[in-house]
């Protein structure tokens, strides 16, 4: 049990674990004013008073190639977590989501203290890794789930856990869905179709060229059609620009502030990197088509590891691919 005055420390790795973390920091700091909370986090969980000893902008790789180029600041971000829990032990250990490097922190805490461990937005081990569920049980106290599914396999295995709903329910509450189904009445005769890239910079690297092709070929179709682009608060916006200002015809512009509820808003569709911001745009209820491209011996190791028959979050919730998906060469 945790009181006031005591200390939680919270680890995550990429922004929308930070976005996630800060909002559940919110809501623990409703109920306990004065718990001090520290850890590994970006912007949201800074805002929310965090005493942050390692900032995600260093980390957020994703995939066998990336999480190599960034080693040397994964080590560091690990070393500043065993030297905080040295030098101020937490009452608590939050981590949030960021699986291969938040259980091997699990593992460490458990090896060398007795200190509590909740994991929110649990790895998910029913895609791929499914070796991870034996380390959540060995090294978590409890797991706060966020997919309804997920809950029948815990209490298969008899793992201490809960599904507590989704946070991104709370960020697209009924009235905030109902704006963006009533959004085609308040717009011109312009098709505008969103972009999302993702909010990693690899993800940006990999995705945004092939949207941009994919947004010259509609132009030459329909030259009425705009492109707007979703800009990750982890993003620098030159990224960006870079790559608009090689496009030879489409309309495309960059949306920063509030970027996206805002693109979700205005446009007619959506083509979207795989993630947590597809579901998003499922509750927003803006169609989607998902891209995805990763490093050609990532996404060889993934086909043999992942078994499963779709990859996007709204896909498996509905089981049905209600977002067409188009991976790799097909992106």
């Amino acid at each position: 049990m945790i009181h006031q005055n005591q200390h939680i420390m919270v680890i995550t790795g990429e922004p929308s674990g930070d976005l996630h973390a800060a909002e559940l920091v919110r809501q623990i700091k409703n109920i306990m004013p004065s718990v001090y909370v520290s850890g590994i986090g970006g912007s949201n969980l800074q805002k929310q008073g965090a005493d942050l000893f390692f900032d995600i902008k260093h980390l957020s790789a994703m995939g066998l190639t990336e999480v190599l180029k960034q080693f040397g600041s994964i080590r560091q971000a690990f070393n500043s977590v065993k030297k905080q829990i040295r030098l101020k032990p937490p009452d608590l250990i939050i981590l949030v989501d960021y699986p291969g490097f938040n259980l091997r922190v699990a593992k460490y805490v458990k090896e060398q203290s007795e200190i509590p461990i909740m994991y929110y937005i649990a790895p998910k081990v029913w895609a791929w890794n499914k070796s991870r569920i034996e380390k959540i049980k060995s090294f978590t106290d409890h797991v706060a789930l966020i997919l309804p599914f997920e809950q029948k396999l815990y209490d298969r295995l008899n793992i201490s856990a809960t599904y507590v709903g989704n946070p991104l329910i709370d960020e697209y509450p009924v009235h905030l869905t109902r704006l963006f189904q009533t959004r085609n009445e308040e717009k011109n005769k312009d098709i505008i179709i969103g972009l999302l890239p993702g909010s990693r910079k690899a993800e940006l690297n990999r995705l945004l060229s092939v949207m941009i092709e994919t947004a010259e070929l509609l132009y030459q179709i329909n030259n009425s059609i705009r492109f707007v682009i979703s800009k990750a608060d982890s993003i620098d916006l030159k990224l960006i620009e870079q790559q608009i200002s090689l496009a030879v015809h489409p309309d495309i512009f960059a949306v920063e502030k509030n970027g996206v509820r805002k693109v979700f808003q205005i446009s007619d569709m959506l083509i979207a990197a795989s993630g947590t911001v597809t579901l998003e745009a499922a509750l927003a209820c803006v169609p989607t088509i998902l891209i995805y491209k990763m490093s050609p011996v990532t996404y060889r190791l993934a086909r043999l590891l992942v078994d499963l028959e779709f990859v996007g979050l709204a896909n498996l919730i509905a089981n049905n691919e209600v977002m067409p998906e188009r991976l790799q060469d097909e992106a």
